[in-house]
């Protein structure tokens, strides 16, 4: 059945949108009604040049790894999800059986399956399949929306714990886009006591600002372009 609509990525600023079979789970996985797909820098690089180090597109690719959506249909061996449960995807799949992964820290793995990293497609697209382990129900007061930023929000407590971000502390931020941010977010729940966060891009400030929470000051009185050479912060309280 060909009814997947797909954002499919053939090379540098080559993007089709075209329709594909829709896969069936096998054993362990699930079928994800994709309902929202966060728009990662990697997905922009990639779009723009083709790479990303050495992950190198050589055919053509789905987009997306920030996702979530409903279950559609469960494979063989899976009790903990059904039809109809709402879902985040958790989109690097490690082997399980490396010492990273025995011990916890699977994030590191050398042989993780990434979503929209070359050659495996991504999730920008109307179905998808994934291991049914690395799947999360979302509780019913979280969005999809909210859902799809789950990963990224991830990346900022990874920062925070690895920064001993504890009550009390003092943080500074270097970046107020998307990461940024969430890295905000996750250092106001931990109780940062004050956290700086900089950047080159004026405009983000008010994003920032709303999102402290607390009181938002610029850097001094003076006026700047955003196209000054230095550097803006915002110091919320």
């Amino acid at each position: 059945m060909s009814n997947n609509l797909s954002c499919v990525l053939y090379g540098p600023n080559d993007i089709r949108m075209e329709n594909r079979s829709i896969p069936r789970p096998g054993k362990n996985e699930v079928q994800i009604k994709i309902h929202s797909v966060g728009i990662c820098g990697s997905d922009v690089h990639y779009w723009q040049h083709g790479r990303i180090g050495d992950f190198v597109l050589t055919s053509p690719m789905v987009l997306g790894h920030e996702s979530s959506g409903t279950v559609s249909a469960v494979g063989e061996g899976v009790s903990h999800l059904k039809a109809g449960d709402r879902v985040a995807i958790e989109p690097g799949v490690p082997c399980r059986h490396c010492e990273f992964c025995k011990s916890g820290r699977y994030n590191l793995c050398l042989d993780v399956v990434f979503c929209a990293t070359p050659p495996v497609d991504g999730t920008l697209c109307r179905y998808y399949v994934h291991a049914a382990d690395f799947c999360y129900k979302l509780p019913d007061h979280v969005s999809f929306e909210e859902g799809a930023l789950l990963e990224p929000l991830s990346v900022g407590v990874h920062a925070c714990r690895r920064a001993g971000v504890t009550i009390g502390k003092r943080v500074l931020i270097c970046g107020a886009g998307p990461i940024g941010l969430v890295s905000l977010l996750t250092a106001k729940a931990m109780g940062a006591a004050e956290v700086c966060i900089t950047d080159y891009e004026v405009r983000r400030y008010g994003c920032a600002g709303r999102n402290g929470p607390g009181r938002g000051e610029t850097a001094d009185n003076q006026r700047r372009s955003s196209r000054s050479r230095h550097p803006w912060h915002i110091s919320l309280r």
